[in-house]
């Protein structure tokens, strides 16, 4: 079997096994995880434990999100074609990938340069080009491009940033871990008008959100 069919295969098996019997439903999401090469955002000594429901290191201190953790936050965002859609810690690029199935545009953000630009070769080598990446202070959003039918945050804030409420279109949906520096609960934020609604979608672990709403280095 060719390396192609191959991976090919593994990811089936990931969203048969792994995401279906845990509820994720969305066609489009599903499709999307079928399709993106988790392997090729891994190190070359993780390449065999890519489509493992884990998640795996990417250096910096940074991680790659379990599949199940990344088809639960892109589903909880509701996206439809014509998004646009902001993500906030690039990582490895693969959730960046994955939105861009999903999105019309997708702008991430990624404090740690030598990952942003690692994510930016892979990125192109597979022909995102509506992804747009910035090496910026991801708890202040990208005005510039605001609002956004959608935010994911894929690091552990103590509390929802002022900036990106702000930044979230009416209507708009936001993804994000809040709690202390060990555990969070994954929030999800649903805006209408000047209300905010926030909904409980379980206890997670991710790395810490560093900047001006953040944590402290």
């Amino acid at each position: 079997m060719a390396p192609g069919d191959e991976y090919r295969s593994a990811r089936e098996r990931m969203v048969k096994s792994q995401l279906i019997p845990r509820g994720i439903s969305d066609p489009g999401v599903l499709k999307a995880m079928e399709k993106v090469p988790r392997h090729r955002f891994v190190g070359e000594h993780y390449v065999d434990q890519a489509y493992e429901d884990r998640p795996l290191s990417i250096g910096h201190g940074q991680t790659i999100s379990q599949p199940y953790i990344v088809a639960l936050m892109t589903e909880a965002l509701e996206l439809k074609e014509h998004a646009r859609t902001l993500e906030i810690g690039t990582g490895s690029g693969y959730q960046a990938a994955i939105l861009a199935e999903l999105s019309k545009q997708v702008y991430t953000i990624e404090r740690v340069e030598p990952l942003l630009e690692r994510a930016r070769e892979i990125l192109q080598e597979l022909g995102y080009t509506n992804v747009h990446l910035k090496a910026f202070n991801g708890t202040m959003g990208w005005k510039q491009h605001a609002p956004f039918d959608a935010i994911m945050v894929t690091a552990g804030a103590p509390d929802i940033p002022q900036p990106l409420l702000e930044q979230l279109a009416d209507r708009g949906r936001l993804v994000i871990p809040v709690g202390d520096r060990l555990t969070q609960q994954l929030t999800k934020v649903v805006r209408e008008g000047d209300a905010f609604f926030r909904e409980d979608l379980g206890s997670v672990r991710f790395v810490n959100l560093m900047g001006t709403y953040g944590w402290d280095e």
